[in-house]
């Protein structure tokens, strides 16, 4: 239901934004404050770890068992940051990059060793996030996976 209500937020606000709302339109009994809204991000980024987690545990075993639960964490706020600096922030896509940072290291990003993961990612021609991830995806599916999955993406 929290998810919900925070989508239907941001779709708002995103109406709002784009001028499909006017002001006038908006009922003034329902303001949120930028605190509130601040207030509910931890939530929000909790529950995506979590939803995360719980991914990596069913399609990583092994290395999500290496990992421990608290490196897990820490490779999914890792992953987050890294892929919103390629734009990319959308859940789906966020939760694909990091499943290639367990498949092919942490940081295989910058990895020279991986170069068609910096082609798509530094490609300025895939305007759009959700294809870049796509894009990443099927180049690394021609790619043999790395042995440092096993190692617990270091």
């Amino acid at each position: 239901m929290f998810r919900n209500v925070v989508n239907r937020l941001a779709s708002l606000r995103a109406d709002a934004v784009s001028g499909r709302i006017c002001s006038h339109n908006l009922d003034p009994m329902f303001t949120i404050r930028k605190e509130q809204m601040a207030a509910f991000r931890p939530l929000g980024k909790k529950a995506f770890e979590d939803r995360v987690v719980d991914h990596l545990k069913r399609a990583f075993p092994q290395q999500s068992q290496a990992l421990g639960d608290e490196k897990m964490r820490e490779t999914i706020q890792y992953g987050t940051q890294r892929a919103a600096a390629y734009r990319i922030v959308a859940e789906r896509d966020v939760c694909k990059y990091i499943d290639l940072m367990v498949l092919y290291g942490r940081d295989f990003d910058k990895d020279p060793e991986l170069p068609w993961a910096q082609s798509v990612l530094q490609n300025q021609a895939i305007k759009n996030p959700s294809k870049k991830v796509d894009r990443l995806f099927k180049a690394a599916r021609k790619q043999p996976a790395d042995e440092r999955a096993v190692r617990g993406a270091n």
